[in-house]
């Protein structure tokens, strides 16, 4: 049987990278950072890795594969929209968002889109 086991992200800078979603997430690096490749797992309990690879590859701007942060509900979603933007996040202008849009897109430093999803309403 088959089971994810990372969901990677193709960055610019790994180091960078690393400082950012270990904040971000509260994760911590599984082995030795190296140039081209990071992969960090849950400082606490079990939980999805993130693998960081070195990528020439530009970002899209519309992504067919994003990361879905949920935060609690609406309340919890604004407070960690301003902690990740102070971690160096940035705000996307994103002109896809529906009416009744449960979702706020972010840019990590290297320009990849991820959503903190407000869960209150679920």
């Amino acid at each position: 049987m088959l089971r994810i086991g990372s969901v990677v992200l193709g960055v610019s800078d790994v180091r960078r990278a690393v400082t950012f979603w270990t904040q971000a997430l509260g994760y911590v690096p599984r082995d030795e950072v190296e140039e081209t490749w990071a992969v960090l797992v849950p400082a606490h309990g079990p939980g999805a890795q993130l693998s960081l690879g070195l990528s020439e590859t530009p970002v899209q701007q519309y992504p067919r594969v994003h990361l879905d942060l949920y935060a609690g509900d609406k309340d919890d979603q604004a407070a960690e929209v301003e902690r990740l933007v102070s971690l160096g996040a940035q705000r996307v202008d994103w002109d896809l968002y529906p009416d009744d849009a449960d979702f706020v897109v972010l840019a990590d430093p290297d320009g990849n889109r991820f959503c903190v999803i407000d869960t209150g309403g679920h």
